[in-house]
């Protein structure tokens, strides 16, 4: 049953990613211990040792959340807390953010601090307010979904980042090196209201978080999402110098505007359907949803979910830079 409110007193069910080792993940654990248990508030830990076992993990606590008229709490990257808040979602409970990924676009759109400890005591301060949700298919996205070769890049970034550590400067490096090597385009028949429209593409994005929007610099966009649509930009450019220079261009962020550039299609929706044209057989395409990849049948079909994520926010919470 749909939560409208949390208690005051609400105990919390924690999903706690293991993260990058066993001291790391005790400390964050100390962390929300000595806070939660500082201010009398009931909780509940568990921590996420296998990638595997999170579906399962995230739902049990979600059972318990619900029953008890509590919160289910994801402490992890944009990955980590997609996964928390499909179980949110699909259990009707209200849902909770400790941010500990690498860029943390969801929870620095929702003004909740990346420090484990601001965050924490943000969490017991915050409200409850409905947050929009993208579907593929049947899978949630939270704050992006993508098909070509962003998946290509976020497959090729952890494997940098399990060698050279987890930093927003090896996640750059590695994008740039994805970028130089060889790709193929998509070719694209998109169903928009009816209309087709064609469109050849190294990568297709969908986009559901006002915040990284912004700082690629596609401010109408950003505008959009909230209004309850979702956000599309694909580069029509051909070469990898293009593609480098729109790299190069998002990642000024402010400086630029990529929604006048020729080299961009971008555009709004609520719904839509996208055809991977293809040589083979393949009846699945590859597709990142919040970092994570996933194989989902082709055509895709985008949407706004009619339903809401619940989230604890900051009461005059602020995006975060």
């Amino acid at each position: 049953m749909p939560i409208n409110a949390a208690a005051p007193d609400a105990p919390f069910f924690i999903a706690l990613n293991a993260g990058s080792g066993h001291n790391e993940t005790e400390e964050r654990r100390s962390i929300i211990e000595s806070v939660l248990g500082g201010a009398g508030r009931r909780f509940y830990l568990t921590v996420i040792d296998a990638p595997g076992t999170i579906d399962e993990i995230a739902a049990r606590l979600a059972r318990q959340a619900a029953d008890a008229g509590g919160v289910l709490v994801a402490a992890g990257g944009d990955g980590t807390i997609n996964a928390v808040a499909r179980q949110a979602i699909a259990h009707g409970c209200a849902f909770g953010v400790l941010p500990q990924g690498t860029f943390n676009y969801f929870a620095r759109t929702h003004g909740i601090p990346e420090e484990l400890d601001e965050a924490v005591h943000a969490l017991l301060a915050s409200t409850l307010q409905p947050v929009q949700v993208g579907m593929v298919n049947e899978r949630v996205f939270l704050v992006n979904a993508s098909i070509g070769l962003y998946p290509k890049l976020l497959e090729e970034r952890e494997v940098d980042k399990k060698q050279f550590g987890r930093s927003r400067l090896v996640a750059a490096l590695s994008a740039l090196k994805t970028i130089l090597s060889p790709h193929r385009r998509l070719r694209l028949v998109l169903n928009l209201d009816g209309k087709l429209q064609r469109l050849r593409t190294a990568t297709f994005f969908v986009g559901n978080n006002r915040l990284q929007m912004e700082q690629i610099g596609i401010a109408p966009l950003s505008d959009a999402l909230e209004d309850g649509h979702l956000a599309a930009v694909a580069p029509r450019t051909k070469g990898k110098l293009g593609m480098l220079w729109l790299l190069l261009h998002g990642a000024l962020g402010r400086m630029g505007r990529l929604d006048q550039a020729d080299e961009l299609a971008t555009f709004s929706f609520k719904q839509m359907q996208v055809k991977v044209k293809t040589l083979s057989r393949r009846r699945n395409i590859k597709v990142a949803t919040d970092g994570e990849i996933t194989q989902l049948s082709n055509p895709l079909e985008f949407r706004v979910m009619d339903k809401q994520l619940l989230l604890l926010k900051p009461a005059s919470h602020r995006p975060t830079e």
